[in-house]
């Protein structure tokens, strides 16, 4: 947890968020053993940081921290995969395949992107996450995720 904390001041200092310094934090985010960790990521964050994913949108540093801790809480396990990156200018995307396992149901992967946006003072303040929460998921459930996909195909194909 030491060389997590060392690394923010170093970066914060010089306001450089690079695609490696994020490939390197979600990282170590997500691919510990056991539970997710953000403490180390926070402080890349802006006091009044704007987040929204497919279920929430929160906004300041103490509802994202407590967001944060929510899912770390309710996950077995969390893996992050980052398949692509790339920053123009302050927007960072990044596409991703994040397995979660959570204490009573089988692992689930979930592929999605994300877009940072990196203010002024070289801190992430809006994070906006895409993914389809419901497909994906279903899709890990025994004969019911066809069906979820037939009718999606039926409906919306």
């Amino acid at each position: 947890m030491e060389s997590n904390t060392s690394i923010a001041p170093n970066h914060l200092e010089k306001n450089t968020i690079t695609v490696e310094l994020i490939k390197e934090l979600w990282s170590k985010t997500y691919n510990t053993e056991g539970r997710p960790d953000w403490s180390h990521i926070l402080p890349y964050y802006d006091a009044g940081i704007n987040f929204r994913d497919t279920v929430q949108e929160i906004h300041g540093i103490e509802s994202f921290t407590a967001m944060t801790e929510r899912l770390s809480a309710r996950s077995k396990d969390l893996k992050m995969n980052i398949v692509n990156i790339m920053m123009a200018d302050n927007i960072v995307f990044m596409e991703w395949e994040m397995t979660l396992s959570f204490k009573k149901y089988p692992s689930s992967i979930m592929y999605g992107s994300s877009r940072l946006t990196i203010n002024e003072k070289g801190k992430i303040a809006e994070q906006r996450d895409y993914y389809d929460l419901w497909g994906d998921i279903f899709d890990n459930i025994p004969r019911f995720g066809k069906m979820y996909r037939k009718f999606m195909i039926k409906k919306f194909g």
